[in-house]
């Protein structure tokens, strides 16, 4: 008689985008690097590093900041129209080469067991949908949400309070998958197990999540 495999013990995985399914962290913090080196904005290691995970919110405001550091008096939307303009002729997209090892066959292997997929990203929308279909992954998530949509994003839980509500699903019947502090703080106070996948390169601590992974593919371990 052989043993059965375990069954996948939560309903819906409620995946993060940036740092989980493609490594974007490290490319927009040389991006932010460069930015400043030629402004002279003098963004050092530690305020670079803290853009990792922040919400759309902090973005907007932290770079309407670093301008005003060079003379420029920008409202937050000039900041920000500025920046996409400064990386429009420079930034080249391919994030399928971003995509984290093994993301297509662990979301495939999660649909073949009955396991619902989110996604609950701090991102625009627009970019959500534009990373996804770039790495041919946007058909495998029912549910996909945007910390544009609300007044605060990560570490603020509504994001994953909604994606929860839209789910029609408890918290104790999903898990989410985080990198950075803000995701972290956020799925564990909306009441979520909190699985980290592991990151060291930029000095944070992943210690508030419920277990690290060391490759997303290491989900499929748990039981």
């Amino acid at each position: 008689m052989t043993d059965e495999p375990a069954r996948f013990p939560y309903t819906a995985v409620i995946f993060d985008m940036d740092g989980v399914i493609v490594d974007t962290e490290l490319f927009y913090v040389h991006e932010f690097e460069a930015l400043s080196a030629e402004l002279g904005m003098g963004l050092t290691e530690r305020e670079l590093f803290d853009q990792v995970g922040c919400s759309h919110q902090d973005f907007r405001r932290n770079i309407r900041r670093w301008y005003a550091r060079v003379g420029r008096d920008y409202t937050e939307d000039e900041a920000v129209a500025a920046y996409e303009a400064w990386t429009e002729a420079r930034r080249t997209y391919d994030y399928r080469s971003m995509m984290n090892p093994g993301i297509p066959e662990t979301l495939a292997a999660l649909k073949d067991c009955g396991v619902r997929l989110a996604l609950a990203s701090s991102s625009q929308l627009e970019n959500i949908k534009e990373v996804l279909t770039a790495c041919g992954l946007i058909e495998f998530f029912e549910v996909i949400v945007s910390g544009e949509q609300f007044t605060e994003s990560k570490p603020d839980p509504e994001i994953y309070l909604h994606t929860l509500e839209l789910l029609g699903l408890p918290a104790s019947a999903c898990c989410c998958v985080e990198d950075s502090v803000p995701g972290i703080a956020a799925g564990v106070a909306a009441g979520l197990t909190v699985f980290a996948k592991r990151e060291d390169r930029f000095g944070f601590s992943q210690a508030a999540a419920h277990a690290i992974l060391d490759t997303v593919p290491d989900l499929l371990m748990i039981g």
